[in-house]
């Protein structure tokens, strides 16, 4: 497996999100709409990509959260490479690349229907926070943050 820096115009990228926000809404049902609006990918200028055998299976993105914060986004595993610990990889990548734009922590919302998640920030060190920013009274929200 190899991983690739990107943005968010990356055809790969593109199609991984398509298959994420599918699997979004199928979780998220009525709620999906209100997610969606805050998962917009313009303007994404860090896109992390995982490749097998010149297939993407995964990625994850950041974006500027405030001046020492990326706020993690877009994080997705195709289903059958789940399990093999490559969006811990990627989740790494990222918080590398965190620090070299001179940031000190991340931070992160993901859902309670995502037990997977959840699963894949806490083995990675991050700590559950209040809810931020748009979901702060969003009780199916989960919001994480790690110093790096």
């Amino acid at each position: 497996m190899k991983l690739i820096r990107t943005n968010s115009e990356n055809k790969d990228f593109i199609n991984l999100v398509k298959l994420l926000d599918f699997d979004l809404a199928e979780r998220d049902g009525n709620e999906h709409t209100f997610f969606a609006k805050y998962n917009k990918i313009d303007d994404i200028k860090y896109v992390v990509i995982a490749y097998q055998k010149e297939k993407a299976i995964g990625c994850g993105a950041i974006k500027a959260f405030d001046k020492n914060t990326m706020e993690i986004k877009r994080m997705y595993t195709s289903f059958n490479h789940r399990g093999k610990g490559i969006a811990s990889r990627i989740l790494s990548e990222l918080e590398n690349w965190t620090t070299e734009l001179y940031c000190d922590k991340c931070i992160l919302e993901t859902g309670i229907k995502q037990p997977e998640a959840i699963g894949l920030y806490l083995k990675n060190g991050y700590l559950l926070i209040p809810n931020y920013g748009q979901y702060i009274e969003i009780k199916n929200s989960k919001c994480f943050k790690k110093r790096l």
